[in-house]
């Protein structure tokens, strides 16, 4: 599959996961779509822009760690576009000290998080959320990074 992957930064990129890095994630994630090819943006800011977009799109008052933003074609229409990920570094890096992993183990899981929402996957039930979880597992087990769920 071809993939056209857009990053943007919307801060200082120092720490952060590189435009390569994210794109071996992004192709991780997207391995058995059945698609020639594929395109999606990932956008990584702040804490401030990230509660914006919560707040416009979840009322949820405060920044969250991944927004999916997934594209529908018009009917008829054939795209290539998924769609759109927003990642709000602050709570990234906040989660990887919490749960007691590296950043970059975490940056690896909310980028494949994402782009499974961008997939069609949700956890928005129980057996969503399991099979969900399993799909992260084996594709963070194969990019060499531990399961990223907590017992």
């Amino acid at each position: 599959m071809r993939l056209h992957l857009s990053v943007q930064y919307g801060l200082a990129r120092t720490g952060l996961p590189a435009k390569s890095t994210i794109r071996r994630w992004a192709r991780a994630a997207l391995k058995g779509l059945r698609r020639r090819h594929a395109a999606l943006g990932v956008r990584i800011v702040g804490s401030a822009e990230s509660e914006i977009y919560n707040v416009q799109f979840r009322h949820h008052r405060s920044p969250t760690n991944v927004l999916a933003f997934p594209f529908a074609a018009p009917p008829g229409a054939r795209s290539e576009i998924l769609g759109d990920l927003v990642i709000c570094a602050p709570v990234v890096r906040r989660e990887a000290r919490t749960q007691h992993k590296s950043v970059m183990a975490h940056w690896a899981h909310i980028v494949v998080h994402g782009i499974l929402h961008l997939r069609g996957y949700d956890h928005q039930n129980r057996q969503d959320a399991r099979a969900m979880e399993k799909m992260e597992i084996r594709i963070l087990k194969k990019l060499g990074y531990a399961s990223p769920c907590h017992s």
